[in-house]
């Protein structure tokens, strides 16, 4: 088996070690015996959808999101709501979460619009997100998610987006109604940077069953020695907990 993972705009998109996140999918595949390869899609170079299996997107900063606005004009947006409605999977970061959605208008009242793949929106205000945080996931059997958000925009739902998880500690979607993240279809957006994947390896694994499904059918992944990653993970959960 294999999978066929794009990593769109790489060079534009990175904030807090996101690339870690490709760098774990691929990790623990190849520690299955399944291929994984990965191939960057950047500003200016076409988008084939049909290629790729798993699409991930890493956060920017408010003006690197401003400067992608005519790229993805020039077809990615097509390409990009085509897969999410094909039911390929996404993991999206912060400003990549931004970006599948409608709009982001900053707290001064200036909007950019965004692809619409999914039905949220966004407003920035000038109180920041940020610091450690932790949410429950329902798919992962009642684990918690740890993770790090420094956003500014406040992110909300709309009809047939279910939040990724319920907030334990921290800000999550917009600071307000507890949402942390969307799930659409085969769609995982949060806003935690850190990087999320490597102490979080059930929703690694979770995210790869999902590929792998979509493209093989039903798929029974083995169990990884995750030693390290749950250490990480359970030092940053208790440090919360006792916060």
């Amino acid at each position: 088996m294999e999978l066929r993972i794009c990593h769109l705009y790489p060079d534009v998109l990175n904030l807090y070690g996101d690339r870690g996140n490709v760098m774990c999918l691929q990790h623990r595949l190849r520690w299955r015996g399944m291929e994984a390869t990965v191939t960057g899609v950047s500003v200016g170079q076409p988008l084939k959808a049909d290629d790729f299996d798993l699409f991930f997107i890493g956060g920017g900063q408010d003006f690197e999101q401003e400067v992608l606005l005519e790229d993805l004009a020039g077809g990615k947006a097509d390409e990009i709501r085509a897969a999410v409605e094909d039911g390929k999977t996404f993991l999206a970061i912060c400003g990549g979460y931004q970006m599948l959605g409608s709009y982001y208008k900053t707290w001064d009242g200036q909007q950019c619009d965004f692809i619409g793949a999914l039905d949220l929106y966004t407003e920035g205000e000038q109180e920041r997100l940020i610091g450690n945080f932790m949410f429950s996931c329902p798919e992962l059997n009642g684990l918690n998610v740890v993770g790090f958000e420094n956003h500014s925009g406040r992110t909300y739902l709309g009809s047939g987006v279910k939040p990724l998880g319920t907030i334990l500690y921290g800000g999550g979607n917009n600071g307000r109604d507890k949402t942390e993240g969307a799930r659409y279809r085969n769609v995982f957006a949060t806003y935690s940077h850190g990087c999320l994947l490597p102490k979080n390896p059930e929703l690694a694994d979770l995210i790869l069953k999902n590929a792998l499904e979509r493209r093989y059918g039903t798929v029974s992944l083995e169990s990884l020695d995750d030693v390290l990653e749950r250490n990480a993970h359970d030092s940053m959960e208790r440090r919360l907990k006792q916060a």
